[in-house]
């Protein structure tokens, strides 16, 4: 029976064939059977490819993504079902979505590695707990789905006990292999281990490590060396052979250039020459959506210009909220456990054609895969054949052409001759519809067919089936509702607290301690770790919706040395690279009794609000601390009783949070957030999370035209927006937000509201708010923070630029 998939996309065919010159008889042909056995001569001469079985090249390993560095998948696992299959179905299920076929884990060390912190399974020496975190389950659920898929593990930091804070030593050495038992206990098989993330190499260590791996059990665990920028790997292993016959694969981060257009990928002569196998081991760092463009060239170049065999993006997804750095990334976004609400990127979908039609173990077919027409610009295909060298695939990007281009295909070199399956997905179009379509088949004659591909897309051909574009949709975005609290005795000992984030340290769920029974929330690290960061942070952990305006945050503490605990509130923006990195209030109390409240932002200027001394907390004891929000009004609270309040408006909005001093262990029980007064409703200020000014109408103008730009927030009518439910924002009542073009770099207006497109506006759970017709973010330009900074329509980036909280 035929399927709708499988019917002759007849439109699409019959512009093909006006495209070509073909009319009458062979322009139907062409629509009834996506064949073309009659080839009148085109306009201008088609590129010729040859798709040679013969032709040599290396083996495939396979596209994929990074968990981890840091802290990027935690919300996930808090998700509810079946929104969390679905999720997972599109990141690792064969035929459904993504379909990675190789993940890296990060071995988690108590420390900041970029988006959060990840919990190491042995916080102090000796002591392996091997049930900390969630990477084990995001590793199992991945296996479930495709047993196939290989698994990387690599440490960005560690607990400070390894080495007295030197990485490369022997204490690493057996911290990474307890790490390989902890995986043997899940039934994980770990098939490649890496050294320290971006911070160099020392070749004994990896030596070493070879050495320790061989005889305790890990032979077969193939090392990655470096993870690091460049090649200086291949060219060490021509000055120490030894340490290049330790390890397997030579990994780069970001060969063609970080953050970049992914156009020229190279490797070096000594890395090709080497006869290692040569791995892209981290890229990407883009925009679900708006990276797809940089992902589809660089998945092909990596391989044509380079000779490297496998691809890993990072992240997975971001399963973060929208406050923590690199909030967009990946292939999909889950932002909101609470609400079940999640995104699939176009990202995803670029994977897939390479993903859903090669397998690990395939070969590459050198002379099949180039540049089109050998012009960088006009775009690139790789050709890949399975083992058997029966079934082939190719994969065609056209990401930078400026028209369609007619591709004249030859197989040859013992390929079967079979009919191909043809998907495509325009990579320029925001509409889902357009994202992993099946095409017409297309069966060659005389082991010829012909293809025209137009510019901005992907295209994937095939002899092979089972692909598919799985159809879970999401819910809708909401709130995290208040009241909210946690008294964490549902939770096992080593397990994370649901919806609770580390960004430094690590909070887990252990026995309370005090004489108190039941389970608390303990900070685990016991001194400074080995940081993967620039910036020496404080341990924290956030909870809550990013939009919490005026509330209580209360909860029970109790201090296991001298130092201090805090409560956090209204948490914002955070910079992972400072000492003190966080827009937030705190109230610190330590055991001496002595109290503050502080402001903090994201350059580490901290402000003590108000101060003073209480009775002393004292060392293993419980006390209960609150901190209120209301408005301009921040109020400290320590057993039931008021020690003090300040007055500051630099905060209006965030999450709660926990925070101890370094190397101070605490215990925390019975989480309440209160909510005072309204929240945020539809009308009210807009604020950029990058400048933490509003958005603005110049000069408090009503006129149809006037710009809008970011300034001081000061109440003004001016920076008032409504949130309709025809999806505009509105000003003065009947101006709307407008956007009078489409293009990257448009300025907004307001202008009288007209029931426009250009006019409607999706505020979404990253952050972002994007114009319905274009598609594009609403973006404070040059990433300024100045008053009068122009807004304007921007590819969306996942830069804090882009993100917005409404109060």
């Amino acid at each position: 029976m035929t399927t709708r998939a499988d019917r002759p996309d007849h439109r699409l065919l019959r512009r093909r064939g006006r495209s070509r010159g073909w009319t009458g008889a062979a322009a139907l042909l062409l629509a009834l059977t996506g064949s073309v056995v009659v080839s009148p001569a085109p306009a201008q001469a088609a590129t010729a490819i040859t798709i040679n079985g013969s032709s040599g090249g290396r083996v495939f390993d396979g596209v994929g993504a990074i968990s981890g560095g840091g802290g990027n998948s935690r919300l996930l696992i808090d998700y509810p079902e079946p929104q969390r299959s679905d999720i997972l179905d599109y990141l690792f299920k064969p035929g459904y979505g993504a379909a990675m076929q190789i993940m890296k884990v990060e071995i988690g060390g108590d420390t900041n590695s970029t988006s959060g912190a990840e919990p190491s399974h042995q916080h102090s020496r000796g002591a392996v707990d091997c049930n900390r975190g969630y990477e084990w389950w995001m590793m199992a659920q991945a296996k479930a789905r495709n047993p196939d898929i290989k698994l990387v593990g690599l440490a960005w930091g560690a607990p400070g006990w390894i080495g007295n804070g030197n990485f490369w030593s022997n204490d690493s050495i057996d911290y990474l292999i307890a790490w390989l038992g902890c995986a043997t206990s899940h039934g994980l098989t770990i098939d490649y281990l890496g050294g320290w993330n971006e911070r160099g190499r020392d070749l004994n260590w990896y030596k070493n490590l070879r050495t320790a791996l061989n005889s305790r059990g890990y032979a077969g665990v193939r090392i990655v060396a470096s993870d690091d920028f460049g090649w200086g790997s291949a060219d060490d292993a021509l000055r120490d052979p030894a340490f290049g016959a330790a390890v397997s694969v030579y990994g780069s981060h970001y060969v063609c250039g970080y953050r970049s257009a992914q156009t020229n990928c190279p490797s070096s002569a000594n890395a090709v020459n080497s006869g290692k196998t040569l791995w892209a081991s981290e890229n990407g760092s883009d925009d679900y959506n708006g990276g797809a463009p940089a992902l589809a060239r660089g998945i092909n170049r990596d391989y044509i210009d380079g000779r490297m065999t496998a691809y890993l993006n990072w992240p997975v997804l971001a399963a973060v909220t929208p406050n923590v750095p690199w909030s967009t990334t990946g292939v999909a976004v889950a932002p909101q456990p609470w609400s079940g609400y999640y995104s699939i990127g176009r990202s995803a979908w670029v994977m897939a054609h390479t993903t859903q039609f090669t397998a690990p173990g395939w070969r590459y077919l050198d002379s099949s895969s180039g540049y089109l027409g050998g012009n960088r610009n006009n775009g690139s295909y790789v050709s890949l054949t399975s083992p058997g060298n029966r079934d082939y695939s190719t994969i065609i990007e056209t990401m930078d052409a400026g028209s369609a281009q007619d591709l004249q295909f030859s197989v040859t070199g013992g390929l079967s001759a079979g009919t191909l399956h043809v998907f495509s997905t325009n990579v320029r179009s925001s509409n889902p519809a357009d994202h992993f379509v099946r095409r017409a088949d297309i069966t060659p004659s005389n082991g010829s067919f012909s293809l025209t591909v137009q510019p901005g897309y992907v295209y994937s051909l095939t002899t092979t089936t089972g692909q598919g574009k799985g159809a879970a949709t999401s819910p809708a975005q909401g709130a995290l509702a208040l009241p909210y609290g946690d008294d964490f005795d549902a939770y096992q000992t080593g397990r994370e607290a649901k919806y609770l984030s580390d960004h430094q340290g690590s909070f887990e769920v252990t026995g309370c301690a005090g004489g108190r029974t039941g389970q608390c929330v303990r900070q685990m690290s016991e001194q400074a770790p080995i940081f993967w960061t620039s910036g020496h942070a404080e341990p924290f952990t956030l909870l809550g919706d990013v939009n919490w305006r005026n509330y209580t945050v209360s909860s029970d503490v109790l201090l296991e040395k001298s130092g201090y605990v805090q409560l956090v509130g209204r948490a914002g923006n955070y910079n992972h690279d400072g000492p003190q990195n966080l827009n937030a209030y705190y109230l610190r109390v330590a055991d001496n009794g002595s109290w503050s409240i502080r402001s903090n932002d994201t350059s580490g200027n901290q402000r003590t609000l108000a101060g003073g001394t209480t009775a002393a907390l004292g060392t293993g004891r419980w006390h209960k601390l609150a901190l209120t929000l209301n408005g301009a009004t921040l109020t400290a609270a320590v057993d039931g009783v008021t020690v003090g309040s300040a007055t500051d408006s630099a905060w209006v909005a965030g999450q709660v949070g926990y925070a101890t001093g370094q190397g101070v262990t605490a215990q925390f029980d019975n989480l309440t957030i209160t909510p005072l007064g309204t929240q945020p409703g539809p009308t009210g200020e807009i604020r950029g999370a990058g400048s933490n000014r509003c958005l603005d109408v110049n000069a408090q103008s009503q006129a149809d035209g006037a710009v809008v730009q970011i300034w001081d927030c000061n109440g003004g009518t001016n920076q008032r927006w409504t949130a309709t439910s025809t999806s505009q924002l509105t000003v003065y009542g009947n101006k709307c937000l407008d956007a009078p073009g489409t293009t990257a770099g448009t300025r907004v207006q307001i202008y009288t509201c007209n029931g426009g497109a250009n006019q409607q506006w999706r505020i979404n759970a990253d952050g972002t708010i994007t114009g319905v017709q274009s598609g594009l973010c609403l973006d404070v330009t040059g990433q300024g923070t100045a008053n009068g900074t122009a807004v304007a329509l921007w590819s969306c980036n996942g830069g804090s630029n882009q993100r917005w909280t409404r109060s």
